[in-house]
């Protein structure tokens, strides 16, 4: 979830809106209905509104939502509809005629963005209904980032200490993460990788093949991924690595690092496929580059399969616990949490039932307050 801070930094990105701004602008008609999804504090929505759309409604399941109800009653614009909640959970009176989101992580394949674009596009969007971001086009490149790279490998085995502690770096190299790269520091011409077309997307899977070629002598450290952008024709932005000192979006770069960094020489050749496939509620990535001296494919010099799975921490008893012969057993956390919800399901009120835990787990809870911290969570959680 973003923070209230993070909201704002997006705000004051100009880069970003400024196109989303004069998209929306372009878009709005009088009769308009607009559907904000992941409103954040309602500056979208706001815009809507202000632009002349007939109904805003606006999505967001953050607590944010109530501060971005606070700037609408501010700026007389409480005739937009709230909702928190996920869009997917959302059924509209009419559809809507626009459809505005902007719910990308580093890259725009980022938890539920694509299905909820998806489900969005096929239950609340009116026929011949506009979106924004119509597409995100993928590109690739292989970066020189040694600082970055140290970063990641340097406390796991330049340590003084003389203890062997590789196994963290070998996490650590199967985990991508956010860069700030410039231009100056790719080695090869960017690749385009794909096109996430939002207009017509059926999965929220992605892969890549591609074959970048050094065009100077340096060294890699791994694959640097960016994204273009298109909200409307002839309207967008990019991410792209660009001159130091150049405004840059909110979002940064992805960097997938090589498990070991490469001396490439010009005309050295990598092929490298990219795949991202979305697994209960984020994306498991995998990245395997085979680096060819001089394109010479009898001449590979390094073969690397990385993947963001290698990269988490699983203990023994936690793989015990997900597998699928294990029979499991409710803990005392289990059973509180089971009483809860059967209480809650009979009707009974928070505060009732907070009393009546207190009095069940008094070694756990001193007072039925102190109950109501752990019911109140579950009836975030479950609750209607």
């Amino acid at each position: 979830m973003y923070s209230l801070d993070a909201f704002g930094k997006m705000i004051v990105d100009d880069v970003r809106m400024q196109a989303y701004v004069r998209a929306l602008r372009e878009a709005v008609r009088p009769d308009s209905v607009v559907l904000d999804i992941g409103t954040g504090t309602g500056i979208f929505a706001l815009l809507a509104h202000r632009f002349g759309a007939r109904r805003v409604i606006a999505i967001e399941p953050n607590d944010a939502i109530q501060v971005a109800r606070e700037i609408a009653a501010a700026n007389d614009c409480s005739d937009i509809e709230f909702h928190q909640s996920l869009s997917i959970a959302v059924e509209l009176a009419e559809p809507a005629n626009i459809i505005l989101s902007d719910l990308r992580g580093i890259l725009p394949l980022f938890q539920a963005h694509i299905p909820s674009i998806i489900d969005a596009r096929q239950r609340l969007l009116a026929p011949g209904g506009v979106l924004i971001s119509q597409r995100d086009d993928l590109w690739l490149s292989v970066l020189e980032d040694a600082e970055t790279h140290n970063g990641i490998t340097s406390p796991w085995i330049d340590n003084p200490y003389d203890v062997d502690m590789r196994a963290g770096a070998t996490r650590l190299a199967n985990q991508f993460s956010r860069v700030s790269a410039t231009a100056s520091q790719l080695l090869t011409e960017p690749v385009h990788a794909g096109t996430l077309d939002y207009r017509t997307i059926e999965s929220p899977d992605f892969i890549a093949q591609v074959n970048l070629r050094a065009t100077r002598d340096g060294t890699g450290h791994g694959l640097c991924a960016w994204f273009d952008a298109t909200l409307a024709d002839g309207i967008g932005f990019s991410n792209a690595p660009g001159l130091p000192d150049a405004p840059r979006p909110i979002y940064r770069n992805a960097f997938f690092p090589f498990t070991a960094p490469m001396a490439l020489r010009t005309g050295d050749e990598l092929t490298v496929t990219l795949k991202a496939q979305l697994v209960g509620g984020d994306y498991l990535w995998q990245w395997h580059t085979r680096w060819l001296g001089h394109g010479d494919p009898e001449n590979v010099k390094a073969d690397y399969r990385q993947s963001s799975l290698a990269g988490e921490i699983f203990s023994p008893a936690m793989l015990k616990k997900r597998a699928a012969s294990h029979v499991p057993q409710l803990n005392e956390d289990g059973q509180i949490d089971q009483a809860i919800l059967q209480l809650m399901s009979e009707g009974m009120p928070l505060g009732d039932i907070s009393r009546r835990i207190a009095a069940q787990q008094p070694h756990r809870f001193s007072d039925w307050q102190q109950a109501l911290a752990r019911v109140g969570e579950l009836s975030l959680r479950y609750s209607r």
